[in-house]
């Protein structure tokens, strides 16, 4: 194999300092001539020179590379979630790197300690495992912008990005209300992490507001958020004979179709039901499924504009945004039939 071009081959071809070189492809040669800078650029592209990321990494004190650090990397939310940083990332000349840790605390230090080493200029943690310890004893020492999403549930005062999830759980249940439904299940991790309470409280409460009572420790359907836990607990969602049931996410509905489906139960005929986030996958279920609506997409360019405003301003106010949900109605409810 060839050994790879180095700056200071481009240097030697131009007839210029390896400096000079640094700083036209660097942005910085306005002080050196057009002719100059056009003889650089284009000995770059001829002996297709690729820059050195550690020296460079030394030269700016930056690596232009952003950690986004998600629960599951397999859920299609967080996919899209991904797509919004990596648009707004591209046309800031950033790199992100998406990283999963099933939520296990000591991969995700792993993982942290790693990008931190390695000098990642600022941090997405969507995480709802990432702790105070973690941010105190390896985040802050070392100076790493960093941005909370709202599954995060640690008491911090830096960046956050939240979802109005209380606002989402009241919509849900007003929409299910609305259609006549009073037996309702809902379907929710055993271990509620902050934003998934602010969705059940709001839920409950707007049941509440209409004259509907919800006993959460019998019309609570305990199931991981995934297709798989879905799909484990039809019967046991099936068992308190609800009109209605509202999941968690999407993915859980999406896998209590199946279950229904093997059962016979026809959607929404027999049992309404509805998600949460409006993944993709939402409008290719048969029925389509009703749900509340995240900007997902949204959610990830956000995260990337507030991250990189820290990281271009370390000593800026806190950014705390609130983004709205909205009821997206589709096919899988309807009034019940008694």
């Amino acid at each position: 194999m060839t050994n790879k071009i180095t700056i200071k081959d481009v240097a030697e071809k131009a007839g210029v300092s390896v400096t000079t070189v640094s700083q036209i492809l660097n942005g910085k040669g306005a002080r050196f001539s057009k002719k100059t800078q056009e003889r650089v650029l284009k000995l770059k592209d001829e002996m297709h020179y690729v820059p050195d990321f550690n020296a460079r990494n030394l030269i700016l004190h930056s690596s232009k590379t952003i950690g986004v650090l998600v629960p599951n990397i397999g859920n299609p939310f967080f996919s899209t979630f991904f797509r919004g940083i990596q648009t707004v990332c591209r046309n800031a000349h950033y790199l992100p790197l998406v990283f999963s840790a099933s939520n296990d605390e000591t991969t995700e230090k792993y993982y942290l300690g790693n990008l931190v080493e390695r000098s990642v200029d600022g941090l997405i943690i969507a995480s709802s495992s990432v702790t105070a310890d973690t941010i105190d004893n390896i985040l802050k020492p070392n100076r790493i912008p960093y941005l909370l999403f709202d599954r995060n549930q640690i008491n911090d005062d830096g960046d956050r990005l939240q979802v109005d999830d209380y606002q989402g759980g009241s919509i849900a249940a007003e929409h299910l209300a609305k259609l006549g439904h009073k037996r309702i299940v809902v379907m929710m991790p055993k271990q509620l992490t902050r934003n998934l309470r602010k969705r059940l409280d709001g839920f409950i409460n707007g049941l509440l507001q209409r004259g509907i009572h919800f006993n959460e420790e019998q019309d609570l359907v305990a199931a991981p958020l995934t297709k798989l836990g879905g799909y484990e607990q039809t019967d046991a969602v099936l068992k308190r004979r609800p009109t209605a049931v509202f999941c968690g996410n999407d993915e859980l509905a999406i896998g209590l179709y199946r279950g229904l489906h093997e059962r016979g139960i026809q959607i929404p005929e027999d049992l309404s039901v509805m998600g949460y986030d409006n993944i993709d996958l939402a409008e290719y279920v048969t029925p389509k499924l009703t749900t509340i609506e995240q900007p997902i997409l949204e959610l990830g360019e956000t995260s990337a504009r507030l991250i990189l405003n820290r990281i271009n301003d370390l000593q800026m106010s806190r950014q705390l945004v609130d983004v709205p949900v909205k009821l997206t109605e589709r096919s899988s409810t309807g009034r019940p039939v008694e």
